[in-house]
């Protein structure tokens, strides 16, 4: 079976492995398989009671003795002191990762978790918490651990919206799933297909039917893909295969085909949120801010490089968390900006603490306590809330930073003065506005970040029980509009320190002897695909044991339609006069506005996306060099479900299966599928840059073999960069358009075009099986149309 890579680095830039030869693959040993076995079990269904005999036993102890820890720091104190005083937050309320209260006692957990000597302690204290503590925080404090302990490289867990798909899917969809039942759903089935037999057959009949050139629905959109098929917002029974992108690699294999053959499948169709009583335009977009895996993405960077950890006992000074942090939220808002443009809007709205925010949102998840999340009305006021103290820190901590900037230096409590007018000092800002725990004088400036969402949340400095809040969480805040005002002024923070350094001039932008003379790109397309989300974990059925093991014989799936692009290639012709080592950078951005005028290119270096970069050793002469969209190391495909991995695991398990370390792809990885902006029929008309530069190893470049790209991200490693330029290099700092342009550098207009993969539905008769899910759609079209 074909495995796909696991890819590691961060949005726009590329991971070591792109430098290096893929290691051999890995096969998981008894003693991994009992930890992944133990991982995949602990969190199955976590809102319900723990079921697993052996865990609870385990579970009746929680080791809070310092003996069995390699450090006992001040957060495990506090947390084993509110656990005495039964002052933790109860289990069934909702938690915040960026509220205090929560983010306080989630630390202590987190402490106990990852410091804790052997596993055997570790997995004690896991089933204690799984029994005990807040669902939210202990999943939140687990996968932490997961994710930095150094003894854990390779474990993975199931990705967040398996775990929690209340925070990902609309209550509509969460109220069926987890009131779905077997037996009713196999008398409904054979009730309701009795009935539809009939009404189909009779309908089609009829000179309604036969005289119809088109169909209406009210309120249609473009990813409502199961009206046009007859469905239903309902279950149905699943047994041909899962769909999602990369489902070939697998379901070809025997082995694949042997371990689902008993499992019973069910899926729904499942829609994003819709402007039901708050009209405004954003929710056009919601295909891309609800998109599963783009907010998964945000989620998982902020536990690679978590506001809490420190640089240095966790190595993430090595990565440059704050130019990181700070770097990936203008790459998003770039991407965000363009897909705005392919629906005709213009910039990001400014955002400002004073003025109403226009467009309100109700994001229509409920929390799996019961309670909906809050909704904020169009044309808000948040300053109405009242609580000015808070706000005046929120807005004090900018005005502050604004004025260092324009100063130069920084003099810190201590009378360290810090230079503000060096590149690298990029790394100080980016920490403040984080608000991680390396900001430098955290009395200052660490706790702003919290505080703004928390805010915008309504919630008080100590107050534990929280209204559920998309901008609480960083797996929800994505899905607000709201999210992209407040981060792009985040952006400008950054922006305005790159303005007072100097631009860079021809000689530095100019490599010698090299010339890069043309990229030829291959046709861009989008569509929208279909693809199947695991969300067994919202099922309430009864837990089958056999012989004491537990036996997995259920699986629900919501079906959604997301953004997709067909695979694409571009290729270099460069020219050098000697052998080099150099990288080549790729970036897509907007040429025009909503307006159709065209960006001059100072203003539009804001608006460009990293997409590739990559080592390569030049020879003297013309060289052509091939690069796929499927050779970004950045991004990952669809990842393996739960119930696939599960199976995987217990067929390895009884030796009937050897479990490759990489066999699903990595946490840390942006979408593969949305690489592009939703595109035009006629062709959006966007442009590529390209760029040639002379090969600058990181200051980390011998350790690069500290870590196993194939099923890690080599977070804290120092190593998962390919050189050490800036990033977002040549577009980090204002441009010189008359120094600016080099023949190293290519710019190419390229449009981007979209297809319809729902045309031959929009007519009855272009569909004779009117009622049914059409297999066809995710086979043939593919097949013709995209040559997958």
């Amino acid at each position: 079976m074909k495995i796909a890579i696991a890819l590691l680095a961060c949005l726009g830039l590329v991971a070591a492995a792109s430098f290096h030869q893929t290691h051999e693959v890995k096969i998981a040993d008894k003693e991994f398989l009992e930890k992944q076995k133990f991982l995949f079990e602990i969190v199955y269904r976590v809102e319900d009671p723990l079921m697993f005999e052996e865990y609870i036993k385990k579970g009746q102890k929680f080791y809070f003795e310092q003996s069995y820890y390699t450090k006992y720091d001040k957060y495990m104190m506090k947390f084993y002191e509110g656990y005495k005083a039964h002052s933790l937050l109860p289990k069934g309320e909702f938690f915040g990762e960026l509220v205090k209260a929560h983010a306080m006692q989630a630390r202590g957990l987190f402490n106990f978790f990852y410091y804790a000597k052997d596993f055997e302690t570790f997995m004690h204290n896991v089933c204690w918490a799984r029994m005990h503590v807040n669902e939210g925080m202990f999943v939140y404090a687990l996968t932490l651990a997961v994710i930095h302990r150094p003894d854990f490289h390779g474990l993975i867990l199931p990705s967040i919206y398996e775990i929690f798909p209340q925070y990902f899917f609309n209550s509509k969809f969460v109220y069926e799933a987890e009131k779905f039942d077997y037996e009713m759903w196999t008398k409904m089935n054979m009730y309701e297909k009795e009935y539809m037999d009939v009404y189909y057959k009779d309908y089609k009949n009829t000179n309604m039917y036969q005289n119809s050139d088109y169909m209406y629905m009210k309120d249609w959109k473009m990813w409502q893909w199961w009206k046009l098929m007859g469905l239903g917002e309902r279950f149905y029974s699943e047994n041909k295969f899962i769909l999602r992108e990369n489902i070939y690699e697998f379901n070809q294999d025997t082995k694949w085909q042997q371990m689902m053959k008993d499992l019973k499948v069910w899926y729904m169709p499942v829609d994003y949120s819709r402007d039901l009583n708050m009209y405004n335009e954003e929710s056009k977009l919601s295909y891309f801010t609800e998109d599963l895996g783009l907010n998964a993405y945000w989620y998982y960077l902020n536990l690679d490089y978590s506001f809490f950890l420190d640089g240095n006992t966790f190595g993430l000074k090595n990565d440059r968390r704050g130019e990181l942090w700070l770097y990936t939220v203008h790459q998003l808002l770039s991407r965000y900006y363009m897909e705005r443009l392919s629906h005709g809007y213009g910039e990001i709205p400014e955002f400002s603490w004073y003025n109403q925010i226009e467009m309100g949102y109700d994001p229509q998840l409920i929390y799996y306590n019961g309670i909906g999340y809050s909704y904020r009305k169009n044309y808000y006021e948040l300053e109405t809330y009242g609580n000015f103290k808070m706000l005046d820190k929120i807005t004090g901590f900018m005005t502050r930073v604004q004025n260092i900037i324009d100063m130069g230096y920084y003099k810190t409590a201590d009378g360290h003065m810090i230079d503000l007018r060096k590149p690298e000092s990029v790394e100080y800002i980016g920490n403040m506005m984080q608000g991680n725990i390396d900001s430098m004088d955290k009395m200052f400036y660490q706790f702003w970040y919290m505080f703004a969402h928390m805010y915008f949340a309504d919630a008080d400095y100590y107050q534990m029980e929280v209204y559920p809040n998309v901008m609480l969480n960083f797996e929800t805040m994505m899905r607000d509009p709201m999210y992209y005002m407040f981060y792009k002024s985040i952006a400008q923070i950054y922006f305005k320190f790159m303005h007072y350094l100097p631009k860079y001039t021809k000689e530095q932008l100019m490599m010698p002897g090299v010339t890069l003379k043309n990229v030829e790109v291959s046709e861009l397309v989008t569509y929208f695909d279909l693809v199947d989300f695991d969300v067994t974990n919202l099922m309430n059925d009864k837990m089958v044991f056999h012989d004491g093991k537990f036996v997995w014989d259920k699986s629900l799936y919501a079906r959604q339609m997301r953004l997709n692009h067909k695979p694409f290639t571009y290729t270099y012709t460069i020219e050098s006069d000697k052998p080099e080592k150099v990288v080549l950078r790729a970036f897509i951005g907007p040429k025009f506005d909503e307006f159709g005028r065209m960006i001059s290119l100072t203003e539009n270096r804001m608006n460009f996306m990293e997409i590739d970069e990559f080592y390569y050793e030049l020879k003297a002469g013309t060289n052509m060099i091939t690069r796929k969209s499927n050779d970004f190391y950045w991004t990952v495909k669809d990842r393996t479900t739960y119930s696939e991995l599960y199976y995987y695991v217990m067929m390895a398990f009884d030796g009937k299966y050897d479990f490759p370390l990489d066999i699903s792809e990595a946490h840390c990885g942006f979408p593969d599928r949305l690489i592009l902006p939703m595109g035009w029929k006629k062709g959006m008309p966007m442009q590529m840059f390209f760029m040639v530069m002379p090969y600058s190893a990181p200051a980390k470049h011998e350790q690069f073999s500290t870590f196993d790209y194939t099923y890690s991200c080599g977070i804290g490693s120092g190593a998962r960069f390919i050189d050490d330029m800036p990033f977002g290099y040549p577009f980090d700092r204002e441009i010189d358009e008359y120094e600016f342009y080099v023949p190293n550098m290519y710019f190419k207009d390229v449009p981007i075009y979209h297809v319809d993969t729902m045309e031959p539905y929009y007519k009855y008769k272009g569909y004779t099986n009117y009622g049914q899910f059409d297999y066809t759609f995710f086979r043939d079209y593919y097949t013709k149309y995209f040559k997958l």
